[in-house]
Formats: structure tokens, sequence, C-alpha cells
């Protein structure tokens, strides 16, 4: 299918740009949407009996120094300057309210935006988040403040909107037109996604009432459940299915989830009946049967709808939501992923496999991370599989740590939208009022989510990401500290700083660990299976100051595109390094000829000076979480044209088998080798099933193994970076 424009494409953004206004004060409850079962409540509801692993709530894990407090204390900057006033004028302009004099924050937040609104929904997450983090009374303010004022719009819309809505729950930004003209069918740009706004801002309000304690922001967002009832309770299946089959005007984003949490927290039939309006039914069934239709679809449409029928699994037990969700997750967690974590190319998922066919400067939609990312904590929850925190903390580091500029801003919120994977691109910020910038709003105030987990009877602790931090875990009297330098290189150690007892200590082992994975307690090495992409157990009785340490020492690794084995990425550990150079085409590469019997890239790619860079063909290759304005390369074709062993070289073509792979990538996986004849060994065996093979000529098989003869390869202590 073409490629319809983009949102991004459509606005020129224009982020407001207005001073830091002091916070305001909160302002009393205007109107009250019909009573709930849980409407006073001020707690979370009860987590699915399904979830074998629940997380912790993000108050009960705080971050230690490094870059990811570093770049949370920017997003808090900007969460407690940005002016309540400039978030609620959409909505008090469209209930007739005063707006205060303030201004829309801009961007698609505009005074005739047809997103607009959305913005409103993510600030009240960030806002709910980083008071969820701090316990910051000022932030409390400012969003109660929030909440009241959006209750006082829901009012004013029931009781004297212009056009009247058709239930008293309707709140928006904009008149109800936009659900109304969805329902015959209207196209984007004519109307822009009103349900994914819907979301948003329902979203927000969950997350005031679950993460802050705010009664109110539930009794507004019951409200609004029951009017999405009651627009979407009565529709035919089939009207439904067309109009969620619209390219972007039928984006929904994750309302089957917000309703489905709405309904865990009311118990209202309405609401879990409203959840599965939004059953998007053939690419449900689709997934359901892991048949892959994903090509041309917009992916930050769809990914969200897949957390949301895990949901709908935990409230209903109907297996195939579940099913649909783990295999669309095995679509797009390998097949369709940059070396960053991200999917997609101008928004839109592209072929299976096709990676380096699609780079350029609109790659890896932020938005599309934010999503994986829920989805992958989401299905781990149900399934503990190292797979998706493997997955997690490489879009976390790579995508979302990388998405924040390293610069302080009260006017905006500084992330990225397209993280270009193209040769000599670079990232621009900014983004006041778009969808990334919101879910970037949040990115950053939640880096502790997944660091640990529990078990459902909780007798297990999970040790997913190595981020310095401390969990205290009152159910267990448990006060457990991470130091951690990550993400740098370094030993990670877990320290009981209160409480103890029986406990099992399951340790992510990542996929990268392949130098080694080491635990010691208290000073002892433990005898334990590390097996790379898998968790290990520590079972023990715990006591006060009792030590995990763990070492897992970072290797440099390349890693190949799918669709093009000479199309690589150059890994340290977990972590993307990037080419310093505007140039527009290809950095070409050559690594093997200078290889040692240790056949390790550490031969080629030396440290530069400075923590985690390197250099190597002139080149500086830098961490890509650092936020800057440098123009980058995450990809560099490798050219290894003849089979060449340091100074000799055979003059034979380095040819390729079916699977892509060269004569020397097979030869040089098999390192390291003991000695210079143990090499040769390889080689001549090698060679011989090239030729048996067809690859070489027998003049050729000579011609190699007298080259590794004359290389007399020897292996070198390698320089630590």
């Amino acid at each position: 299918m073409s490629q319809p424009p983009t949102r991004r494409r459509l606005l020129t953004l224009a982020a407001g740009a207005a001073a830091a206004a002091p916070l305001v004060q909160a302002t009393s409850l205007a109107h009250a949407a019909p009573a709930t079962r849980a409407a006073a409540a001020q707690a979370p509801p009860p987590l699915p009996s399904t979830w074998a692993v629940r997380p912790f709530p993000l108050d009960q894990v705080t971050l230690g120094e490094g870059v990811f407090k570093a770049k949370r204390d920017l997003m808090l900057t900007y969460a407690r300057s940005y002016p309540a006033d400039r978030v609620l004028a959409v909505f008090r302009a469209n209930a007739g309210l005063d707006t205060r004099g303030a201004r829309p924050p801009g961007g698609w937040e505009t005074a005739d935006g047809n997103l607009r609104g959305h913005y409103g929904g993510h600030f009240l997450t960030l806002v709910a988040q980083a008071y969820a983090d701090t316990r910051e009374a000022a932030l409390k303010t400012k969003l109660d403040y929030l909440v009241g004022a959006l209750g006082e719009c829901q009012a004013a819309l029931a009781e004297r909107g212009t056009p009247r809505p058709s239930h008293p729950g309707f709140l928006a930004a904009y008149p109800e037109t936009q659900f109304i003209l969805l329902e015959s069918y209207a196209t984007y740009p004519t109307i822009w996604a009103p349900y994914y706004t819907c979301h948003k801002i329902m979203r927000g309000l969950l997350d005031a009432h679950t993460l802050a304690g705010n009664a109110q922001a539930l009794t507004i967002a019951s409200a609004m459940g029951d009017w999405v009832h009651s627009r979407l309770g009565g529709l035919p299946k089939t009207q439904l299915e067309r109009m969620w089959s619209l390219y972007i005007a039928g984006e929904y984003g994750g309302m089957n989830e917000v309703m489905a949490d709405l309904h865990a927290l009311t118990g209202r039939a309405e609401h879990l009946a409203a959840a599965r309006c939004f059953d998007n039914t053939a690419l449900l069934e689709a997934c359901s049967q892991d048949r892959d239709i994903l090509d041309g679809r917009h992916a930050n449409q769809h990914i969200p709808q897949f957390t949301g029928y895990l949901r709908l699994f935990d409230e209903t037990g109907e297996e195939r939501y579940a099913e649909a969700a783990r295999n669309f997750w095995g679509m797009v967690a390998g097949p369709r992923t940059y070396s960053l974590g991200g999917t997609g190319q101008g928004e839109m998922f592209k072929a299976r496999g096709a990676i380096a066919a699609t780079l350029d400067d609109r790659n890896a939609e932020t938005c599309a991370t934010y999503n994986m990312l829920k989805l992958s904590r989401q299905l781990f929850f149900r399934e503990p599989d190292a797979a998706r925190m493997d997955y997690y903390e490489r879009g976390l580091t790579n995508h979302i740590l990388a998405s924040r500029r390293d610069a302080a801003s009260t006017s905006g919120p500084e992330v990225t939208y397209f993280v270009g994977m193209g040769p000599g691109v670079v990232r621009e910020y900014g983004n006041t009022g778009t969808c990334c910038g919101g879910t970037g709003m949040e990115n950053h105030t939640k880096y502790q989510d997944s660091v640990y987990f529990r078990s459902a009877a909780g007798d297990t602790l999970y040790v997913n990401l190595y981020l310095a931090s401390t969990l205290r875990w009152p159910e267990r009297g448990l006060v457990v500290e991470q130091t951690s330098a990550y993400p740098a290189e370094g030993v990670r150690t877990l320290t009981f700083r209160e409480g103890g007892g029986r406990l099992d200590v399951r340790l992510r082992v990542p996929s990268w660990a392949t130098g080694g994975f080491t635990v010691t307690v208290n000073g002892v090495r433990q005898r334990v299976e590390a097996v790379p992409g898998s968790y290990l157990t520590l079972s023990r009785n715990w006591r006060r100051g009792d030590r995990i340490g763990i070492s897992a020492p970072y290797r440099l690794r390349v890693e190949r595109a799918l669709d093009d084995p000479t199309v690589q990425s150059v890994f340290f550990g977990p972590l993307l390094l990037v080419a310093q150079s505007p140039e527009a085409g290809f950095r070409s590469l050559s690594f093997y000829k200078d290889f040692t019997l240790r056949g390790d890239l550490a031969d080629v790619i030396r440290p530069e000076g400075r923590p985690l860079h390197f250099t190597t063909h002139g080149l500086t290759l830098a961490p890509f979480f650092v936020g800057n304005d440098v123009r980058y390369h995450a990809y560099f074709r490798r050219s290894e044209p003849l089979v060449v062993f340091g100074t000799a070289d055979s003059g034979v073509p380095n040819r390729t088998r079916g699977d892509g792979l060269t004569f020397l990538d097979v030869l040089w996986a098999q390192a390291p080798f003991p000695a210079s004849e143990a090499f040769v060994r390889a080689v001549r065996a090698l060679a011989d099933g090239w030729v048996s093979e067809g690859r070489f000529t027998g003049a050729e098989r000579d011609a190699v193994v007298a080259a590794a003869v004359r290389a007399g390869l020897r292996s070198r202590t390698r320089a630590k970076g």
C-alpha cells in the first residue's frame, strides 16, 4: 500500500514558549459524575490473578545517582515549571470557561487542533508519576488543580455545552463532532483520532487516582467511561470494525486497556462492555492465529491495542486476547526492530525483516517504543520470559534514554519524535504538543518501574535491570539498595539494608553477557549456571548487611541487519555505539584483517579516552544515550572483500554462503584460538568445507591455508575501555 502522510510531516511544529509560573492552588469540585462503588478509593485496583509476577509501585523504588536520574531530573524541572493553565486552556475554551489568559501549548495542542486535549492527558500522567516518585507537595497541588479544573469543564459541558453532549460524562477539548463524524467513517485529516485523545485524558485521570490518590479523578474518568459506552455500546460490530480500520482517524490508543482498568476499579459491567467494543477484529484474529499482516499498517496505531487485549484477557479469560498479544510481540520485537530497539519507518510497519532497506531519517517513532515497552512488561507479568526484559533493556537504554536532550528546559519536553537510523542523521528534539512529546514526558519519570518485580506469592524478587536504585518492600520489611554505574560497565552490588528472611532472588543474565556473568554473596563466588538470556536464582535466608555482587564484563560486538548482513551496528555490552560523522552515505569498515587469535573487536576498536567512547577507522564511536545534536551513523557497511589474515592476503574472495555469512564470519565465530596452530587447523577445516560446497576451488583453499600459515597470528592483551 502507498504510505499516507504522517502527522509529523503534516504540521510544522511550533513549540509554545512561556516563562515558568508559580504553582497554582487547587479549586473546589464543581461537578461530580454518578458515584461508583470505588469512587472514594485512593488505592490501585487489585492486581489480576493472571499475573505470576507483579510490579512494585513507583514510590517503592528510588533512582540512585547516574544518567537515568539526571535525565529524570530534567523532566521533573519541566513538570514543576510548566503552567497548568496552558495545559487547561483548550479544555476551558471548549467548555465556555475563562481560559485565564493562557495560550495552548502549541504543536498539535492548539486552539483549533484536531488532537487538542491529548497533551493534557499526558501531562496529568507526568505530574502523577512525578509526585509518586518524589512526594513533593507542590506537585500534588498542581495535579489536584488540573483534575479539579477538568471536573469543572466536564460539568460545564453537561450543563451548557454548545452543542450539548449526548451524555453528561463527555469530556474533551473539542465538541463531540469528531466522534460523530468517525461513526460516519470520516477520514484523516478531517478528523484526528478522537478516541486516541479520549484515551490519553482517561489514562491521565486514572494515573492521578492510582498514583496520587485523587478520588475526583476516578469520578471524572468513570463518567467518561459511561459516555464511551453510551456512544459505542449500541453500534453494530461491523460499524465498529470499519471505524477502527481507518488510518489514524480510527486510532484509539489504549482505549481497551483504560476501559478494562476502569472496570477493575468500578466493577461496572458497562465499562468492560465498552472495552470490548474496541476489538480490531481482523488484526486481532490474524495475530491470534500467528498470521503476520502488519506490513503497511501504522505502528503506533496498533501496538497499544495489544496491551489492551492482555487486560481484556485478565478480565474475561478469553485466551485469544493473550495469544494475539504474544504473537504480535514476536512479529515486532525481532523482525521489525532496529538496533536501538525502535520500529517503523515514517510511523509505518514495513515488511518483516526489512531493516537495511528502510534506514533513513524517519525511523523509530519514539511513541512506538514507549508502547512496546509497556507491552513487554505486561507480557512478562503473565509469563516471565527473559526475552521480554532483554528487549526492554535495549529499548529503554538505547532509545528512550537517548530520546531526551541533555539540556534543561521549562518550556518544552525536549524529546525526540522519529529517531533516524540512516547514515549521517541527527536527532531533533522539542515536540511540545505532539504524541511523542506526550509519551516522552512520561518516559523519563518512570525509569524505575521495571527494575524490580516480585512473584505473586511474595517469595521471589526479580532483579531485571542493573540501575542504581533502592527498593522498599514494606510487606517483607525489606530495603534493598543497588549500587551501579549502569549504563557504564562495572560491578553491581545489591545490599540488604533492612530486613531479611527466606527469599529467592532471581537475577537476570542479559543475552549480551557472553563474556561471563559472575555472582558473589558476601564476597564468596557462587556456583550457579549463568546462561545469557535467562534468570538465575539465589535461594537463601537473607540477613541485614548481606551483599550480592554481579559482574558482567562488556564486550564489543556487531549486530547484522536481517535483510543485509553487511549492514551492521556496533555494541559495547548493552550499549549501541554510533559513529559520529556528517557523511550522507554509509561508512565502510573492515575489521578482520587486524584480528589477533582472540578474534575480538577490541583489536580494532580502541578506547578513545572518555568513558564508553571508542575510535576506529578515524571515527569516534559514542554511546547513543548521550542526548546531543551530533550527526551520527547507527549502521555501517562491513567491507571484507578478500580473505586476509593480518598482513597475509590470500587473494581469494571472501565468499558468502546462503545465510549471508562469509568465510571470515564463520571462521572468526570460532575464536578465540589458543595458538597459531589451532587457528591454522580451523582455517584448513573450514576451507575444506567451502570446497566441498563449491564456494572455493582447490587452489583457492590452498591459498587461504597458506596465508593463515604466513600470518603467524598471536594473541594480545585486551585494552580495557
